[in-house]
């Protein structure tokens, strides 16, 4: 490591300048304390710049612990009550970026997820934190009282570390595993870490009788033991993804079955036999098209070995095709894994730290915010929620 050999202080040092970093930073700033803010990355906020498809699903305002997954589900109960949604959205008004409301309470900017980031770094800016990209964090040693931190810009001391460097999702975008590395060396449990919202994969013979329905799309309900999901349904060329299975498989684990329920809000048996009153000419898989996209029912009726025309139908043939519909046990092979995973499940075990503040109970100082902690959220904005809440609460404690 180059550099100074004497430290440049400061009051806190966050590692991290993503959502929960840049957060942390403005509210120790705001509070008068000297702020540090240290990032490999050659810009700040690179998972918030490509998040809800460039558009920043930035929170959601149904968020509440209910929506997250964690060994201890009462944990993130403090921190979202002391930063809300509602909280959020007044910054963001504050800063005059407009916002719209989409399905199930998820909020997206009107133009860019930019703008958020660009309020953030306005924000600490304002706060008088100080942003220092593309620099390279070496070794962290702890003192009487306070940390020392090795980087490639020379020695930094601080007497309140923040560490916010993510989880392991999205590798190419520079996620590694750095905050577990530091929980570890000073001791700190880690609950084993996992793809989260992640696309899942299927084993090569039932990937191939499904390849016609690449590309197309359903609403669905995603179903594992108790949990269920109601959104789109996408198949690929890899397996399933679209919202339903995403939200399913930070539950799901390997060699489980899920249940896949296409089109639920709809009664296909009754629909069938309607259509065999109806239209007793037409063919099952032109019935079956009425309600799903075609190639998805020629799919269905071919794998069920249905074939004639309605009238020929029994209501045992018709049961078994609404089944094929609405009740398909599938087990997937595996997920994308960290490569495409919008998040990274488990991480620095909550039971370490304090639920007020994000500070390790043992260790005076030392904070975990953000995605490295063992708390994950649904799809849909509660990620970035969490990353809000853990960071104000952080920033008001170190």
């Amino acid at each position: 490591m180059k550099g100074p050999s004497v430290a440049a202080r400061y009051d806190v040092i966050v590692l991290g300048a993503g959502a929960a970093g840049m957060m942390c930073a403005i509210r120790a700033g705001q509070r008068g304390r000297s702020v540090l803010v240290l990032d490999h990355a050659g810009a700040p906020g690179e998972k918030i710049r490509i998040s809800g498809g460039g558009r920043c699903n930035f929170t959601n305002v149904n968020a509440g612990p209910k929506n997250f997954l964690s060994a201890n589900p009462h944990f993130a109960k403090s921190a979202l009550a002391r930063f809300t949604p509602q909280d959020f959205i007044a910054l963001v008004e504050r800063h005059g970026i407009a916002w719209h409301e989409k399905t199930l309470g998820q909020l997206f900017c009107d133009d860019s997820a930019k703008d958020i980031i660009r309020m953030l770094t306005d924000e600490m800016r304002a706060a008088g934190a100080q942003l220092r990209l593309r620099t390279e964090i070496g070794d962290i040693e702890q003192t009487s009282g306070s940390y020392r931190i090795g980087t490639s810009e020379g020695v930094f001391e601080t007497s309140s570390l923040v560490v916010a460097t993510g989880g392991k999702s999205i590798p190419k975008m520079g996620a590694t595993g750095f905050a577990y590395r530091i929980a570890e060396q000073f001791g700190l449990p880690v609950v084993e870490t996992r793809p989260g919202l992640v696309p899942l994969t299927l084993d090569p013979q039932l990937l191939q009788r499904l390849a016609p329905l690449s590309g197309i799309a359903a609403p669905a309900e995603i179903r594992h033991g108790k949990t269920a999901f109601r959104e789109a349904l996408l198949f690929t060329h890899r397996g399933l993804s679209g919202p339903a299975i995403l939200q399913i498989s930070s539950y799901w684990r390997e060699g489980e079955d899920i249940t896949v329920v296409i089109e639920p809000d709809v009664d296909i048996f009754a629909l069938l036999k309607k259509a065999k009153q109806v239209s007793g000419r037409q063919s099952a898989q032109t019935a079956l098209a009425e309600i799903l996209p075609k190639r998805l029912a020629q799919h269905l009726v071919e794998s069920e070995g249905i074939s004639g025309n309605m009238a020929d139908q029994s209501d045992r043939h018709l049961q078994r095709l609404a089944a094929a519909v609405q009740s398909w046990a599938v087990k997937p092979s595996g997920s994308e894994g960290y490569r495409t995973a919008e998040v990274t499940l488990g991480g620095i075990d909550t039971a370490c730290l304090d639920s007020r503040t994000m500070q390790a109970k043992t260790i005076p100082g030392l904070f975990f915010i953000g995605e490295c902690v063992d708390v994950t959220g649904w799809l849909g904005g509660y990620n970035f929620q969490w990353a809000w809440a853990s960071g104000h609460v952080a920033g008001e404690a170190a």
